[in-house]
């Protein structure tokens, strides 16, 4: 790790042991994904400014900065960093956006709303969730527990004003505007982004795709149980929902879905053509879940034949 990255990663630690918004979250997976990485511009108004395993994306803007996902707790300031290093300031963001309200994409969210006075904005499950702090009881991961926990990863709840958004709904700023597409299946307030992003020449179409992974917590089902009817069909749905949305870059929630490692990679060493320009990458993105939960079904009816 070059040493400006090093220095950058002791500075946000001592940041978080100090400020109950940004309290480390302790789980195996943390470390990794919250390592520092610099800042990249992805195509027109867009860029990357998350850390290396957990994606924040940042659009400017005439009239101020918009910015999805905060990632974990911890992650909060490495993102503020990062957005000092394009010249931008964390005062101007205008609005959060959240995908889903698991703590490694919106535990920073209180942190980074409380020093820009952003408004927030989520779909109705999902502001829940932030109000909260937690996952909603009828998240497929609510139940989860690791090997230090016997409950969900909390997060610091959102003390900060949260616009509660349904499908089709957009975000007006400075001539841009998000839309947003509901997502269900991996959490039932998951919602997938989209933007256009221009450089003189020519516009491209943005998809900020929330997860489409099916994963829960143990015992949870995605066919139906007591406790809710069949979720494979609303699961299904949405992943057609993504690979039918114009789409000419992807950026995944979490970077390793998409191959945006290397896409980030090869944008920092200035590539071309531009590695993120992908016309099939949604697609691909939506193949690839779909065959992992023909997989999970196949298991769950598995598991509960005689």
């Amino acid at each position: 790790m070059p040493f400006p990255l090093l220095a950058a990663a002791a500075i946000a630690a001592s940041a978080a042991a100090d400020d109950p918004l940004t309290k480390p979250i302790d789980v195996e997976a943390a470390a990794a994904w919250n390592r520092p990485r610099d800042p990249v511009h992805v195509y027109g108004n867009t860029y990357y400014v998350g850390v290396a395993g957990l994606s924040s994306v940042l659009i400017r803007t005439s009239e101020g900065l918009i910015l999805l996902d905060g990632a974990l707790p911890q992650s909060a300031p490495l993102i503020e960093a990062n957005i000092g290093k394009l010249g931008l300031r964390v005062g101007d963001i205008r609005f959060i956006l959240n995908s889903h309200a698991h703590y490694d994409h919106a535990g920073g969210i209180a942190a980074l709303a409380r020093d820009s006075g952003a408004t927030v904005v989520a779909s109705p499950s999902g502001a829940a969730a932030l109000r909260a702090g937690h996952a909603t009881a009828d998240d497929p991961q609510a139940a989860y527990a690791d090997s230090r926990r016997a409950e969900p990863a909390v997060y610091p709840a959102v003390a900060a004003p949260i616009r509660e958004i349904g499908a089709g709904e957009s975000v007006h700023l400075g001539g841009v505007v998000v839309v947003a597409h509901p997502t269900p299946g991996h959490t039932p307030g998951s919602t997938t982004w989209t933007w256009d992003a221009c450089d003189d020449t020519r516009c491209l179409h943005v998809v900020y795709a929330d997860s489409l992974n099916a994963i829960s917590a143990p015992g949870f089902h995605f066919l139906a149980d007591a406790a809710h009817p069949d979720l494979t069909e609303r699961f299904r749905d949405s992943i057609r929902a993504v690979a039918d949305l114009p789409c000419d870059i992807l950026i995944t929630v979490h970077p390793d879905l998409a191959n945006i490692p290397d896409k980030l990679r090869r944008s920092s060493e200035h590539s071309t053509p531009n590695p993120f320009i992908d016309a099939q990458a949604c697609r691909h993105y939506a193949n690839a879940a779909e065959a992992m939960l023909d997989q999970r079904i196949a298991d769950e009816k598995k598991q509960s034949s005689p």
